[in-house]
């Protein structure tokens, strides 16, 4: 049974792709393409952990009326990467923790970096 409490309003999404040393260039590619293709920022391609991605990442920030384009384009074309999906609404460590969608496998988070308040859209 659904709960009937309302939702919080999703005010963006976060794509995470995830990716290691041997698949570095794999991600950069992946990442460039889809800011060529959607209307997504693109950020950083950290070679370290940063926040509470605890693997190294490259972030897609985009809104909502991109996602029904970009999730399955990025599930065709992953190529076997982890992508981690979260929303950006009310409560950054809820979105992580409980709204999320992953991608190829589940890595973990480090909780600790988040909090119980609206995340950032970028």
């Amino acid at each position: 049974m659904m709960n009937n409490t309302h939702a919080p309003t999703i005010r963006g999404f976060h794509a995470h792709v995830y990716f290691s040393q041997a698949t570095v260039d794999q991600a950069r590619a992946l990442c460039s393409q889809a800011a060529a293709l959607f209307d997504v920022t693109q950020g950083r391609v950290h070679e370290k952990p940063i926040g509470p991605h605890l693997d190294w990442s490259c972030q897609l920030a985009f809104a909502p009326p991109v996602f029904g384009q970009l999730i399955p384009w990025l599930a065709m074309h992953r190529a076997g990467l982890v992508v981690f999906v979260h929303p950006i609404s009310d409560n950054e460590l809820i979105d992580h923790r409980d709204r999320a969608l992953w991608m190829g496998g589940i890595r973990p988070l480090q909780w600790s970096a988040l909090h119980e308040g609206p995340g950032d859209l970028l």
